[in-house]
């Protein structure tokens, strides 16, 4: 267990500076060098996710921008093919390590920490609590928004990450949430059905719910609940809450999966074992998870 402590500002975990393939490299062409072949190895963001850089679409983003170098050449376009073995990759001048061990690790997120790689408004990331001992760049697997605390996952495995964050594996995560006023049996039941919310892209109206919903304490002017969600829209607790007129005062995720906050105070962080990993992965990728998928039976004679 460890104790909160910041990271250096020059250069970010997980990375080296790189001056013999500084942004000074000419750019590649498009449809030039060794990069379009792929016979070479992996694609790119691909490689960059696996390393802890982003997630795979945000290293596209990287890549298309033109943020992205592998052996000095710059990267225009996509797709592209590397072998991280021998080959040098650089984001915004900074080395990718490409060889870092596989690294995932419990925080309790305190509340006012974003959980973003970068943030322009210079606010305390939760990536700062964490000073491995490996030095890898990690990042967040999902998010908790500044104002809620609890249980945050952070890894250089982007396998790992899609594994934990993909819609379709509906891995369970427990919050504790006290709301205003009080929220009795026929709420809970219209909370587990599900109520409409405008999509985060297209802005339609789209069903979220909650998978339970248990009262823990009712006041007249406010309600403690425990939720299970297993799906993973953009800040949905406070959403329906705020659209059946019981804001969310205090918002903390006690469970993702088998893992469980526990003896973890604020700020503090571990190491998960190897058997928490496994059971993780275990319980994402268990059979018959999958929306709308029944168990066999026999047909009927």
């Amino acid at each position: 267990m460890h104790t909160p402590s910041r990271q250096p500002e020059d250069i970010a975990p997980g990375w080296t500076t790189d001056p013999e393939h500084s942004d000074a490299a000419p750019p590649q062409r498009e449809g030039e060098g060794p990069f379009r072949d792929a016979t070479r190895g992996p694609r790119l963001q691909k490689v960059m996710a696996a390393a802890g850089v982003a997630s795979r679409r945000a290293c596209e983003a990287l890549i298309e921008e033109g943020a992205v170098r592998v052996n000095g050449l710059q990267i225009k376009g996509l797709p592209a093919w590397v072998n991280p073995a021998v080959d040098t990759i650089t984001v915004h001048g900074q080395r990718v390590r490409t060889g870092a061990p596989p690294v995932c690790v419990m925080l309790y997120k305190p509340r006012g920490f974003v959980c973003t790689a970068s943030d322009p408004e210079g606010r305390r990331r939760a990536v700062d609590l964490v000073a491995h001992p490996t030095k890898v760049r990690l990042f967040s697997v999902g998010r908790l928004d500044m104002d809620s605390s609890g249980l945050l996952l952070l890894t250089n495995d982007g396998g790992l990450s899609h594994l934990l964050t993909h819609p379709s594996n509906h891995v369970p995560r427990v919050y504790d949430i006290t709301v205003n006023g009080e929220v009795d049996a026929a709420m809970v039941r219209r909370l587990e059905r599900g109520i409409n919310l405008p999509d985060d892209r297209t802005g339609r109206p789209r069903p979220a719910r909650f998978e339970s919903v248990r009262i823990l304490r009712a006041q007249r002017d406010r309600t403690k609940l425990r939720v299970v969600l297993t799906e993973g829209r953009n800040r949905q607790i406070r959403r329906m809450m705020l659209a059946l007129d019981h804001p969310v005062r205090k918002l903390r995720r006690i469970a993702i999966g088998p893992l469980k906050l526990e003896d973890l105070r604020p700020g503090q962080w571990r190491d998960l074992t190897e058997r928490e990993l496994e059971h993780l992965r275990r319980d994402a990728s268990k059979p018959g998870k999958k929306k709308g998928k029944r168990p066999n039976r026999k047909p009927r004679r």
